[in-house]
């Protein structure tokens, strides 16, 4: 629809700077979504060296975390259910482990992401530490009673190190969501 400027003349005001702007559609941004998703996937995948593996972040849960956080109507239970079983066929777990963990974790954020998005990302890496620490315990949970060892380091060392780079990667992620305008 056109509408009347300021010097009486007829501008289409999806026109700026000379260019026509599309309107944003209501999927705009999955592709960028996904990516992040696979991005995080691949991290949990690669090769640390021995000592370094109990302190893997929590990558797949920070990521999962931010777009419950960012998009609620977007990314939710059903996101973190097929997440979680791709990361169960990725690593061979029991098929309904992080799927299980991943989709607490995301109904969590869901309930609590109005509290949550006022906070700065420093103060929401205490959520998110607890939020780490029952996504690990909920799949050692599992792991302990399919009879194989845990340790209580397993548990701990990835919140750790998820809470420590939560404000980074919330900063990236946002940055991200900003300029391919995922909404």
């Amino acid at each position: 629809r056109l509408q009347v400027g300021r010097r009486g003349d007829r501008s289409d005001p999806r026109r700026r700077e000379g260019r026509v702007v599309s309107p944003p559609s209501p999927r705009r941004g999955t592709v960028t979504i996904a990516v992040s998703f696979l991005v995080a996937l691949v991290l949990t995948a690669l090769p640390l060296p021995h000592w370094a593996e109990p302190w893997r972040p929590a990558w797949v849960t920070l990521v999962l975390a931010y777009w419950v956080l960012a998009l609620p109507h977007r990314v939710g239970l059903g996101v973190a259910w097929g997440l979680g079983l791709l990361l169960d066929v990725m690593t061979g777990a029991l098929l309904g482990q992080h799927a299980l963990s991943l989709s607490l974790v995301a109904f969590l954020a869901l309930r609590l992401h109005q509290r949550l998005r006022v906070l700065s990302p420093w103060e929401q890496g205490v959520s998110i530490f607890l939020l780490v620490v029952l996504d690990r315990a909920l799949s050692l949970w599992v792991t302990g009673i399919q009879g194989m060892p845990t340790e209580a380091r397993a548990i701990w060392a990835p919140a750790v190190t998820s809470t420590l780079l939560w404000p980074w990667l919330f900063v990236v992620l946002r940055d991200v969501r900003r300029r391919y305008q995922v909404s």
